[in-house]
């Protein structure tokens, strides 16, 4: 769950500065991390990192279109230090080619990505999920993330922290940008970053006493793996409904699936989110807070 303070100095067109990582030798690139929030948490969003790895992937590939990426984020990257992105080309065809994406951070492993990309080609069949019928963004709720150039409002939730509001194991997420990214790439960064942000708190949404409001201090909380797809072609202008539908939560993880539409209804991406909801430990009180999963 990305909070009010850590998101205080962020922008769109930054974020988009920050995905946007540079080849540093072969199969090989290097990104930044953005700066620490208000409260100086010194954990960095994963799905920042699964974005870079998009577009480290798309450049890797030139003539392709990345199609799905699925990451495991198996040790936090801290704001600060470089991201290095090593790529393992796994295949490289006629139409698809595959790369398994490593990042790494003062040279150790921290998530690992699987990007598929594809040269997309003319219709056999064709359907998709219909956009769910919910109130239009002028009748949502104002969500407070700030960060220059994004908007979010959620669908019959006021406080998607609290943990006394209690509703369904589902949250419609309407989310604005500006700028919408012209690249490809870029766009597809920016649909997976925001896939991170609300699975979390849509689990916890059904059950009364516990919320996001809690996270680092008296519960243990981080995505663990996410995937995202995306389906041809992505281009959008004005708001995009994020659809989370938690499906289950037990044995100290949660599993979230999600879709992204238009405001005019085409789905542009799906995406699911396993996620770490547990006790704190006492062994993690020792930790700061700032540091915690």
């Amino acid at each position: 769950m990305t909070t009010e303070s850590e998101q205080t100095h962020w922008s769109v067109a930054g974020l988009l500065e920050l995905f946007d990582v540079q080849p540093d030798g072969t199969n090989h690139f290097t990104g930044g991390t953005g700066i620490a929030g208000a409260d100086e948490r010194q954990v960095v969003e994963g799905s920042q990192v699964l974005a870079q790895s998009i577009i480290a992937v798309a450049k890797q590939f030139p003539e392709k279109s990345v199609r799905s990426a699925h990451a495991v984020f198996a040790r936090a990257v801290a704001p600060g230090p470089p991201v290095e992105f090593d790529l393992d080309v796994v295949h490289e065809g006629r139409s698809t080619a595959t790369a398994v994406v490593a990042a790494r951070q003062g040279g150790r492993r921290c998530m690992t990505m699987t990007v598929l990309a594809d040269i997309p080609s003319p219709d056999v069949i064709r359907h998709h999920l219909p956009r769910p019928d919910v109130a239009a963004p002028a009748d949502a709720h104002v969500c407070e993330m700030p960060m220059a150039g994004r908007e979010v409002r959620l669908v019959d939730v006021v406080d998607v922290n609290s943990p006394d509001e209690v509703g369904p194991p589902e949250l419609y997420a309407w989310v604005r940008y500006d700028p919408i990214p012209a690249r490809d790439d870029l766009a597809k960064a920016l649909i997976a970053h925001f896939t991170g942000h609300l699975g979390i708190s849509t689990t916890m949404r059904a059950h009364a006493g516990i919320g996001t409001s809690q996270a680092h201090l008296s519960v243990s909380t981080a995505p663990m793996t996410l995937t995202v797809s995306f389906h041809e072609p992505v281009s959008w202008s004005g708001w995009l409904l994020y659809t989370h539908e938690s499906t289950q939560v037990g044995a100290g993880m949660s599993y979230v699936r999600g879709a992204v539409h238009t405001e005019d209804g085409a789905l542009i991406a799906s995406f699911t989110q396993e996620a770490l909801i547990r006790p704190l430990r006492s062994s993690d009180t020792a930790i700061e807070a700032r540091a915690r999963l």
